[in-house]
């Protein structure tokens, strides 16, 4: 005997077909948001919502103290907004803790008709000065994009996730040595609360596989992730801990929750940037639970 077919039968295909209209009404709806401290709390407000499954709150949980940092009026404060950009930051390096904790700078091109003919080192670091997880890592002479260099010169970062940090920087383009000579170095980002580093993220394999490990300022580590999975590969303590941790604390000094992300070979530690809003207040805790742990670490 033939079963007949479930009125349910389509419901899978249904549901698919629902959820892909409600993002595309979504994705429309935050385009036409304007652009607006207004806008921008509607913004962040939906995207927490998809991310996290839940209502930011006044809870002094990380993402949801990231979210407020992001939505207030801390995020437009002159220093945040100075020290994003990649250019300017070095200014506040070199006035903070010297020169010496900076990475060099080659040169920094200031308009797209600089990029055509331009000399590019055959091993170098090329990234914009006003946006976030775009870099070129040129080795051994290999073809530049320059198409793509170009193009960075109409990147509106602050648009990406309305982070208003961004909203007002020039576009430009920097061009450092590589650091420590090496495509894939780790990144050290030191997550500090009113001046004091609370906790470390290690990005491993970045442009590779990129994993991550997390460890507490004794270089205990501390078992969950955010965003990415955990690495199971040892990573030992650095033999300049103490002053990467030094260094980390007088930049943050003036800022509430702010993250310096750094460079070490055990000897040499470098600034690469300053991070106001890490993830955009959109880091996934693996497992969902650490996040009470972890903002218990560092906001006690």
């Amino acid at each position: 005997m033939t079963a007949k077919p479930s009125r349910f039968g389509r419901r899978g295909p249904l549901r698919t077909r629902l959820r892909k209209s409600i993002r595309s009404t979504r994705k429309s709806l935050m385009r036409r948001l304007p652009k607006t401290r207004l806008g921008d709390g509607i913004w962040s407000f939906i995207r927490f919502y998809g991310r996290h499954h839940r209502l930011p709150s006044k809870r002094p949980l990380f993402n949801d103290v990231l979210h407020k940092i992001k939505t207030g009026d801390e995020i437009l404060d002159p220093l945040r907004v100075f020290v994003t950009d990649k250019e300017s930051l070095k200014t506040y390096v070199r006035d903070v803790v010297g020169d010496r904790y900076n990475v060099p700078t080659i040169d920094v091109i200031r308009s797209a008709e600089g990029v055509d003919g331009y000399g590019f080192p055959d091993d170098c670091c090329i990234k914009p000065t006003h946006a976030s997880g775009q870099v070129i890592l040129r080795r051994g002479g290999e073809a530049v994009d320059v198409a793509r260099i170009k193009g960075w010169f109409g990147l509106d970062y602050y648009l990406v996730d309305r982070e208003a940090n961004y909203r007002d920087l020039t576009p430009k383009v920097i061009v450092e040595p590589l650091v420590f000579e090496n495509a894939n170095v780790e990144d050290y980002k030191f997550f500090c609360f009113n001046g004091l580093p609370r906790f470390v993220q290690v990005d491993i394999d970045r442009y590779v596989d990129h994993k991550r490990k997390f460890f507490d300022v004794d270089w205990n580590e501390l078992d969950f992730s955010i965003t990415y999975p955990k690495s199971e590969a040892f990573i030992g303590k650095p033999g300049n801990l103490t002053e990467m941790l030094a260094v980390a604390s007088k930049l943050s000094a003036a800022c509430s929750l702010v993250r310096v992300d750094r460079y070490s070979d055990g000897e040499t530690t470098l600034v690469g940037e300053i991070t106001n809003c890490s993830d955009s207040a959109r880091g996934r805790f693996l497992p969902a639970a650490a996040e009470k742990q972890i903002s218990d670490l560092l906001f006690d």
